[in-house]
């Protein structure tokens, strides 16, 4: 959906690599389509993640990063800095009546306690975090120690409670966002700004920092320091450097108003599209739905239950792309096509009071200004600089490149489906539309290869492609999942799984994993993969061991069936795609938690994902966990074939739509100015 999660694999790079990667690229600038809209796009890759433009896409720029100073408390899936070691001046903030505040210590494997949390206890504990965290920086800042551990080495593990809090309330902005919790995002989104600029200006630190910058070469060299420690002040430097450490005053107080003005705007962003997701829907019979396999029918009946209509003939289309492109693609109905489409692709601005077109251009001003505080001629100048593309021109030629191979591919699919129609004696009033894309593509490909996607559904239960990524992760990595339903999560469609590895006696904890699969309510759309918890080994000493085993969790936004919930092949890429981030995240093995995990440059972290995705159409894969949902019959040979057969179609399509969002992130972020005459929409 969103340009921002299409990652850059770094130039020159040969063309079947592209194809094999699915044409990863990222522009990394989070704006992607402004109004959540008219990039609407199909592509396998882009709908595996949420639909909001900021929510996962903030990593690099770190608009209110705190600890670990890379990290955002309103970009909730990139949560991934937790902790449940407490430093001395966080314990003094601990309070009984608050078990956000409180020692987990009760809790399975160090836990939130998930069935005390409330919305009100946000913000007090973020406050008294916050107070505790700045309190170690400042330790830090006034140590007369110089040696790593007493300043890089603390510094990766100060404000250990505010990340233990905040990785929660991430979480839960993204995937339990209630009325009440988007209360408490609007407050606390400039608050958390403005204490992450407090952070990073705390007297003395940077001062602190650059030294270790500047000896690290010498002591690599000399032996002194392990190329990890050396990493980690490259990092650690870079990003006070790139959040204005080096400013004057003047401009650090400028500095920290824009961010706060951003977290702000971002908030409302995010939860226009929300709202406008949760209240659209489309009313329907059973006799409106009209061409739809019956696995559609039977979410759309249960999406009405959910949302408490009586009629027992009710079927409800909402935004959510579990329904929404489904509906696209089998409906015979065209009016209801369109209905659907035009609401899907305004997200945003389906309400006078939601306007997310204003939003994103002050924005844009916003961060053209950062860029002009930066001396960079524009915020794609900045922004691309901490990545391995390095330059918006790098990103341009990729882009460029991919997109006149797939606009051409994309007439060719155009042409077939225009031919298809004359075939058929067909002709539609105003000619082809958006809107009827994705219907006549499906048309076509059952005709031309004689697939049909809702033969194979059937034997994708949720339960069968879970248990296959499964399998694929103990046959790689030799993971083995132990549900645990004793455990209460934050929902109950979630399920927690012990993640146990042998190590030659006896197994060995590896993580915890949470894996969050449907769509609900106050949930945002997509799929993302996050943490609770990051692994880590540069503990606070006499703390538990647990607390450096990292809590994984994959969100995903199936629709759910009131029996088995049934996949199509792409959902299925989508599960093993997160679990692709899972393994990233359950797999680390580093020492300091700031370069744990994801903790990686924008236009790498897609990599274990894509391969991960891959083993899905392995045959041997397919071959055992593909099976009936009822009779427990293997998929037949003659349907793989067919899948394989057809997997290419509509790339064209798929990859037009996504790179269209990309060229339009670049473009919007390079230009030297926004003037007051300046329509977003006209631009686009």
């Amino acid at each position: 959906k969103r340009a921002s999660d299409i990652r850059l694999l770094p130039p020159p790079i040969n063309m079947a690599l592209i194809r094999n990667f699915n044409l990863v690229f990222s522009v990394l600038l989070q704006l992607s389509n402004a109004r959540a809209y008219h990039c609407a796009t199909a592509s396998s890759l882009a709908r595996r993640h949420s639909s909001a433009f900021f929510h996962n896409a903030g990593k690099s720029i770190a608009i209110i990063g705190t600890k670990k100073n890379n990290r955002s408390f309103n970009l909730p899936t990139l949560f991934s800095t937790t902790t449940d070691d407490v430093s001395l001046a966080a314990a003094k903030k601990v309070s009984v009546d608050n078990p956000l505040l409180r020692s987990w210590d009760d809790q399975p494997f160090n836990l939130p306690p998930f069935n005390s949390i409330q919305p009100g206890h946000f913000k007090p504990a973020l406050e008294s975090a916050m107070e505790a965290h700045i309190a170690d920086l400042e330790a830090i800042a006034s140590s007369t120690e110089d040696d790593f551990d007493s300043i890089l080495g603390a510094y990766d593990r100060a404000g250990s409670l505010y990340s233990r809090v905040g990785s929660v309330y991430g979480n839960y902005i993204s995937s339990l966002n209630t009325p009440e919790m988007q209360k408490v995002q609007t407050e606390t989104a400039p608050i958390l700004s403005r204490h992450s600029s407090k952070c990073n200006n705390v007297p003395g630190l940077f001062e602190k920092m650059e030294k270790m910058y500047n000896m690290r070469e010498d002591k690599l060299k000399n032996g002194e320091w392990t190329a990890e420690q050396a990493r980690l002040a490259e990092r650690v430097y870079l990003s006070f450097v790139r959040k204005g450490s080096k400013f004057d005053e003047e401009s650090k107080k400028e500095y920290a108003d824009i961010q706060a003005e951003l977290a702000t705007l971002q908030t409302n962003f995010m939860q226009n599209v929300l709202r406008d997701e949760e209240e659209w829907e489309m009313v329907l019979s059973e006799k409106d739905m009209i061409g739809c396999p019956p696995d559609l029918v039977a979410a759309a009946r249960q999406a009405a239950v959910d949302r408490n209509h009586s009629d027992s003939d009710a079927h409800v289309i909402t935004l959510g792309r579990s329904l929404v492109e489904p509906f696209l693609t089998y409906s015979s109905r065209r009016d209801l096509r369109e209905k659907a489409f035009e609401a899907w692709t305004h997200r945003g601005e389906l309400s006078e009071e939601r306007d997310n077109l204003s939003i994103a251009t002050k924005m844009l001003r916003l961060r053209k200004r950062i860029a002009e505080l930066h001396n960079k001629s524009s915020f794609a100048d900045f922004q691309m600089e901490d990545s391995m593309a390095q330059t918006p021109e790098n990103a341009m030629k990729l882009m460029k490149d991919v997109w006149s191979k797939a606009k051409d591919a994309a007439d060719r699919e155009r042409k077939a489906m225009e031919e298809f129609l004359v075939e058929k004696g067909e002709s539609l009033e105003g000619g082809f539309q958006p809107w009827d894309w994705r219907y006549y593509a499906e048309q076509v490909r059952q005709a031309k290869y004689d697939f049909d996607e809702s033969e194979l559904k059937p034997y994708l239960s949720l339960n069968a492609v879970t248990n296959a990524a499964f399998d694929v992760s103990n046959k790689l990595f030799g993971l083995k999942y132990v549900k645990r339903s004793d455990i209460v999560a934050y929902h109950p469609d979630v399920d927690v799984y012990e993640v146990r590895r042998s190590n030659g006696e006896e197994d060995e904890l590896v993580a915890i994993f949470l894996h969050d699969n449907y769509a609900r309510p106050h949930k945002s759309s997509g799929a993302w993969m996050s943490e609770y918890r990051t692994q880590k080994k540069n503990l606070i000493p006499g703390s538990d061991s647990i607390n450096g085993i990292p809590i994984v969790s994959n969100n995903n936004n199936f629709a759910k069936a009131s029996g088995s919930t049934l996949l199509s092949f792409d959902d299925g890429v989508t599960l093993f795609h997160e679990f692709g981030h899972g393994h990233h995240g359950m797999l680390s093995d580093a020492t300091y938690e700031y370069l744990a995990s994801t903790s990686v440059l924008r236009d790498f972290v897609e990599l274990p994902s894509q391969l991960m995705e891959h083993w899905l159409s392995e045959p041997v894969v397919l071959k055992k966990h593909a099976k009936h949902y009822k009779t427990g019959e293997s998929v037949p040979d003659v349907l793989v074939d067919r899948l394989k057969a057809a997997s290419l179609f509509n790339e064209g399509f798929a990859t037009v739509e996504y790179t269209a969002c990309a060229l339009l992130d670049m473009a919007l972020h390079s230009l030297p100015e926004y003037g007051e005459d300046f329509d977003l929409g006209k631009f686009e």
